[in-house]
């Protein structure tokens, strides 16, 4: 169903939208009646920070009554992880439309801009409850969130805090495998990895020795110290000269040694922003040794 449903077209205004009851923490309404005027908003942006459950039907039809309060229910005692969203199928006919809605009750579950699941007529509360439970677990760490309430710092992710936790007491292995195992359920997690990629250096320069800059300058053609005195000199904050250094054994070195100071370079470079000044001259003057 996710893929043949076109609900663009309800994104523009047809009547004003009607009374919505008052917003919880956060701004997020656990309860919202929607029409065609304000399902964009209510529903299609609104699911890109929860889920929202579209329960299509009409107050004539007792199961649809039925169907609602039970849901009305279960989206207040959820505080905000997911919206319910009642549309009624006389007022909006064109939302009924774009879902392919049959019959009422139908119940649909939309997130990211997109339904996921769906079904039709009254089912117990005890299916209900896992069915929600279902969505919830499908779209786990791929909605944005509930926006925090006016005056509130966003909430941290616990793993994020306890993968810091473990940095802060100095547990510098743990806490890389705690960043990896966020990194394993969740590979998009930008935090975790910039984290990785910082705490991969600093365990590796812990073993630099203090003598490396000189090392590598008595001995340009290693290309081992090479890759210690770079490590050096960004602990020293000169990523200038690391780079440079770098720089010039793939300008200069063997095959072998041009490989591995470029793979080195790469990884240096995501350290930083790429659109830093000195990231970018250095992949400029990387790019021109190269070619």
């Amino acid at each position: 169903m996710s893929g043949a449903v076109d609900l663009a077209g309800l994104a523009q205004p047809q009547r004003p939208p009607q009374e919505q009851p008052p917003a919880g923490p956060g701004g997020i309404r656990p309860v919202v009646a929607v029409g065609e005027a304000d399902f964009e908003a209510e529903v299609l942006q609104r699911s890109m920070q929860v889920p929202v459950i579209v329960s299509i039907g009409a107050a004539e039809y007792p199961q649809s009554v039925q169907l609602d309060a039970t849901l009305e229910s279960a989206a207040v005692a959820a505080a905000g992880r997911w919206v319910l969203a009642t549309v009624d199928i006389h007022n909006a006919p064109r939302i009924a439309q774009a879902f392919g809605v049959q019959s009422v009750p139908t119940v649909l579950a939309v997130a990211a801009g997109r339904p996921v699941d769906a079904f039709a007529g009254v089912i117990s509360e005890a299916e209900l409850d896992q069915w929600i439970s279902g969505i919830l677990d499908a779209t786990a760490g791929q909605l944005s969130g509930p926006p925090p309430a006016e005056g509130e710092e966003p909430a941290r992710d616990p793993r994020l805090v306890a993968a810091e936790d473990l940095m802060d007491a100095g547990d510098l292995p743990g806490s890389i495998q705690a960043y990896e195992n966020i990194l394993a359920e969740e590979p998009g997690n930008e935090e975790a990895g910039a984290a990785v990629r910082q705490l991969r250096f600093l365990v590796r320069a812990q073993d630099v020795p203090g003598d490396a800059v000189d090392a590598a300058d008595a001995a340009p053609g290693d290309v081992d110290k090479q890759l210690r005195a770079a490590d050096a000199q960004l602990l020293a904050q000169q990523p200038d000269a690391a780079f440079g250094r770098l720089i010039a054994v793939v300008r200069t070195g063997a095959p072998e040694d041009k490989a591995t100071a470029r793979a080195r370079l790469l990884e240096l470079f995501d350290l930083f922003d790429p659109a830093e000044e000195h990231v970018i001259r250095a992949r400029r003057d990387l790019a021109n040794a190269l070619y």
